[in-house]
Parts: structure tokens; sequence; C-alpha cells
């Protein structure tokens, strides 16, 4: 995934991060991955993804959000950027982590759906911002 990949998970904040995250890739004239997870749970036995057939149809959910928020914000773009959008099953810190080791930039935003207010920097972003392979921006919430 060259160019800029931008972490979608249908909330507020990840509204914000990809309208930041397509004007980027529109003035840097780079292509730009939309990418969004369906996060499952983790098997305490063995700490990988558990997948459930029903996930199958969860990812679906996610990856037509992913597809509508794109079409929501190219429409007040005026010059739209090369876009891909990407759903995968997984953890989403670690498939972040994964997607930074072959793009030029992250994006991700600062809250997440189950952000808490008093919180500045979700977990996941904070991890992702440890382990990341390529630069990373955190955008934060709306003021």
């Amino acid at each position: 995934m060259p160019g800029i990949v931008v972490g979608y998970d249908g909330s507020e904040n990840a509204d914000y991060a990809l309208g930041w995250a397509m004007q980027r890739a529109a003035t840097e004239h780079l292509p730009l991955t939309v990418l969004t997870i369906n996060e499952v749970a983790v098997n305490p036995y063995t700490g990988q993804p558990s997948v459930i057939p029903e996930d199958a149809i969860m990812l679906e959910k996610a990856r037509q959000a992913a597809e509508d928020a794109v079409a929501r914000v190219s429409h007040k773009m005026s010059t739209i950027p090369t876009t891909t959008v990407s759903a995968v099953t997984g953890l989403a810190g670690q498939e972040l982590i994964d997607a930074s080791r072959h793009a030029d930039m992250l994006v991700i935003g600062s809250l997440g759906q189950r952000g808490f207010p008093a919180l500045r920097v979700s977990e996941v972003a904070t991890k992702v911002a440890h382990y990341s392979s390529c630069p990373i921006v955190i955008v934060p919430p709306a003021r």
C-alpha cells in the first residue's frame, strides 16, 4: 500500500482523519488507501484473532461504510486522489502497524469508536505511534 494509508472505523474522528488524508494525498499526488478493520476478539489460548462466519458480514458492512465515507468527503473536494478501500478482519492496532510497513505515511484519528472523552489519544493510536514503520499523523477530534 504505497502512498498514504488512513485507518477508518466509522467514528466522527475517523471522518476528520479521512478528510485530512484525502486532502494531503491530493496535494502530494499520492494514492490513498482507506483501511477499515473488522476488529475481533483474541482467543485466550492462542493469542490470535478469533474469526467466526458472521465476521464476513461485519467486514462487508465496514467496507461499505468506508466507501460511503470516501464518497461523502470526495463530494466536497475539487481534486480527488486515487483511492482504494481495503477491509480486513483482525486487531486494529496490529493491522495498522502491518499496513505502515508499506506506506509512505499512516493517518489515524486520535479517538476511535470507543474513545473516552478524558483520553487525549486512544490505546490503538498510542500503540500504532510506537510501532509504526512510517511517519504517522494522529488527527485530533474537531474542536
